[in-house]
């Protein structure tokens, strides 16, 4: 008797064969994300500290996320000659590199130095990006790559958490240019340049030991990796795995996969949108703290703002994966877009604590955004293309590097017909939203043409 194999209603997010390498690269999206959310309040730390116009003082976030746009399709043909760990392995080890170069830049006070620390941090992150994302993706269905990237991706904002709370709970707290008079108002500036340089020295000290801890961690990673075999991450149509993670992953040219990217439209725009989103997820968090001192809260309270923003965040990841099990994604991603707007318009157009509530509430609706479009920009593109077009997605996070300085250089101007220009700087992540909110509608409608 010839028994019928039995058919599964629905496909595992993540399978058995897979669960170790799947939980050790998901690590690495805490990783990053401690870099990424511990740096974003340094802005206005550095502003005050260094005595800098906030368009200066965003030059943090141009050399963090510069690094990105640097080292992003270097990192994506260093991988199609070599295999995804020794991405990772360079990537972590690049990391640590960046993170301590803090302390010769503490020692110099020199407020571009650390900009250079942070670019070369992000030369790993960047190797780290270009690599995980596309691997998490390889590790099972393509059916549910998307739900498994953004699984993956919801452990991204608990890093940030780490990063956060870390600014919030030791950094910013213990910085002594913080201080403020009765009326709310920073007195660091009205001291002599004695007194400014020894605060400094001690400001400068407390901002580079978070780095150097998270260093000595990246180093205790990079070793598990080094010695743990990992999965090749390229695999055949049944699912089944071919290499041990130290295979060379090249296919066709680096030219032939580059007109096979740019002929693919959903991907094209994909990239674009990608660019959009990071340009506003960096501004939402970077200058919250800006707004909120605005309203006269000062740094350390503002950041736990930020706080209440990611965890928002990070929940309602887990909700939207959820959610993916009966909405397609790409119509998720415009309904989001557009929920992401509208809370940006009470960020502009509300002056008070209210405003300060739909900036938090922006978070709720930019959870899915960042794997979402990555996973619809990829879902048309092979196994063979799909290293460097990972990397133009990654490079897209250059947006982060663009937009704030423009935001900042907004804010400088104090007021804006009248309103408070913090607030009007939120027209620049409101038009991002809509874009990817047509991004998304623009994709379903392809799908249901399709």
């Amino acid at each position: 008797m010839i028994h019928k194999p039995h058919k599964q209603t629905e496909e595992h997010v993540v399978t058995r064969q897979y669960l170790v390498p799947f939980c050790l690269i998901t690590s690495l999206f805490a990783l990053w994300g401690f870099a990424n959310d511990i740096t974003n309040p340094m802005v206005a730390a550095f502003q005050t500290l260094m005595e800098l116009p906030a368009s200066k003082a965003a030059w943090v976030q141009c050399a963090f996320y510069g690094g990105y746009a640097t080292m992003a399709v270097p990192a994506a043909l260093f991988i199609r000659r070599y295999s995804y760990k020794s991405g990772i392995l360079l990537g972590l080890g690049l990391y640590a590199v960046g993170a301590f170069l803090f302390i010769p830049a503490a020692i110099y006070q020199e407020f571009l130095f650390f900009c250079f620390s942070l670019y070369i941090l992000t030369f790993g992150l960047a190797f780290l990006e270009t690599t995980a994302n596309p691997f998490i993706l390889s590790l099972g269905s393509k059916a549910t790559s998307t739900r498994r990237l953004n699984f993956a991706q919801a452990f991204n904002p608990m890093g940030s958490l780490s990063g956060m709370a870390v600014a919030s709970l030791i950094v910013l707290p213990s910085l002594w240019s913080d201080k403020r008079d009765a009326a709310g108002q920073i007195i660091y500036h009205t001291l002599s340049e004695a007194e400014k340089a020894e605060i400094r020295l001690h400001d400068l000290a407390v901002i580079r030991n978070p780095y150097v801890a998270i260093g000595i961690v990246v180093l205790i990673v990079f070793t598990v990796i080094a010695l743990t075999k990992l999965p090749s991450g390229k695999e055949n149509e049944n699912g089944n795995e071919n290499g041990n993670g130290n295979e060379n992953v090249s296919g066709p040219s680096a030219m032939q996969t580059l007109s096979n990217l740019w002929h693919n439209s959903i991907y094209r725009e994909g990239v674009a949108a990608q660019l959009f989103y990071v340009a506003a997820q960096i501004m939402v968090w970077t200058f919250i703290i800006q707004y909120a001192d605005h309203l006269g809260i000062n740094k350390a309270t503002a950041q736990n703002y930020n706080i209440l923003a990611m965890s928002m965040f990070l929940c309602s990841r887990f909700i939207s994966t959820f959610l993916m099990k009966y909405l397609n994604g790409r119509l998720l991603l415009s309904i989001f877009g557009v929920g992401a707007a509208l809370c940006t318009c009470g960020t502009i157009l509300i002056d008070g604590i209210a405003g300060l509530y739909c900036l938090v509430a922006i978070s709720i609706f930019m959870s899915l955004m960042f794997p979402t479009i990555y996973g619809i920009a990829l879902e048309n593109v092979s196994a063979e293309d799909s290293t460097l077009g990972a990397a133009f997605l990654v490079m897209a996070i250059v947006g982060g590097a663009l937009m704030p300085p423009l935001q900042g250089a907004i804010i400088d101007l104090g007021t804006v017909f009248s309103h408070p220009a913090v607030n009007v700087s939120f027209v620049l992540p409101l038009i991002c939203f809509i874009i990817i909110s047509i991004y998304g509608l623009r994709c379903y409608r392809k799908l249901k043409i399709a």
